[in-house]
């Protein structure tokens, strides 16, 4: 069952990178894909600057926020806050593998505990009327991932959670590096597809190692949507053609040009309101990945970017944007 179309393709939550300049740019190629914040801890949600932790631009809808953490108190507070802000959908993390994750028990750790994120995504559910949804790993450790994540995903569907965005990898907490957790356990997409096939009643969608449009529309022939992360965000060319190969629609596909163009009175704006241009620029270096002059145009903003600030510095993204012809 998909409640909300959305799912059937999505950026991923990635920290440090998936601020609301980068979904804006991504939003310059795709109005369709579900965009989703970094990670924010609910602690932070419930005693930081709202504004700076949670804003965004209605223009980046629809847009997910996701949260850490493993206090049900907290969490369901911390939904409210953002249901208020005008979110779309609340995420619960259930599959990051930092050290600080893990010094906070929660994120991957909370696969090893799902009653606990059963009572977590019970008690946000409760408190909002909007999705609340669980981002997953196949399991962690030395766990047998066929036994620890049919368990899990059982033990908070039970608790009323109808969507799971799995990680097909599982989470070693002890001796990899997060950086080393993107990479070295071996993806599983069959053990997603069959957790599919045993759960036809949920909405499965799979994240993990997907680079380019064909990979993902094969997955999509078996499974409720995919999630992409480091591809959208090193190629993000590729997401001009989500809205056409797997929404339906009947526009033509977004180039890098046409994005670029869609995104410049967004980078005025925030220049205007004092915004550094590598801020905004830092998320655009692929835009032009795999065309002539691409090397061009990330060295150029690499050179100029940083410090520069004012409504003027809007020409060093179109000086650089000069050195890649328009096909």
């Amino acid at each position: 069952m998909i409640y909300n179309h959305s799912y059937r393709f999505s950026v991923a939550p990635m920290m440090d990178w998936t601020d609301r300049h980068c979904r804006m740019f991504h939003r310059a190629f795709t109005k369709r894909a579900l965009l989703y914040t970094e990670m924010v801890t609910a602690d932070a949600l419930l005693h930081g600057d709202l504004e700076y932790l949670i804003g965004f631009n209605p223009d980046e809808q629809p847009l997910a926020l996701q949260l850490g953490g493993s206090d049900p108190i907290k969490l369901a507070q911390a939904s409210k806050v953002g249901e208020d802000y005008g979110y779309s959908e609340i995420n619960l993390n259930c599959g990051c593998p930092s050290d600080r994750v893990q010094s906070g028990a929660f994120g991957a750790c909370l696969m090893a505990q799902p009653e606990r994120v059963a009572e977590c995504i019970s008690a946000m559910q409760n408190a909002v009327d909007i999705p609340v949804t669980v981002k997953c790993r196949i399991g962690i450790d030395d766990d047998d991932p066929n036994e620890r994540l049919f368990s899990f995903v059982n033990t908070v569907a039970d608790a009323g959670c109808q969507v799971f965005i799995v990680h097909a990898r599982k989470a070693w907490l002890k001796g990899l590096s997060p950086k080393e957790n993107r990479d070295i356990p071996p993806l599983d997409y069959d053990l997603v597809v069959r957790l599919k096939k045993a759960r036809p009643d949920l909405t499965i969608s799979l994240n993990g190692g997907l680079v380019d449009m064909e990979a993902s529309l094969d997955q999509l022939s078996c499974l409720d949507g995919v999630m992409l992360g480091r591809a959208a965000y090193h190629t993000p060319h590729i997401l001009g053609q989500v809205d056409r190969l797997v929404f339906g629609e009947t526009t033509p596909d977004v180039s890098e040009h046409q994005a670029l163009a869609t995104y410049r009175p967004y980078i005025k704006a925030q220049l205007e309101k004092g915004t550094h241009l590598h801020a905004i620029t830092r998320h655009m270096m692929g835009l032009f990945n795999g065309k002539r002059g691409a090397k061009k145009w990330r060295r150029y903003l690499s050179e100029n970017a940083p410090g520069a600030k004012g409504v003027e510095a809007i020409s060093i993204v179109d000086e650089a944007a000069g050195f890649v012809a328009e096909e």
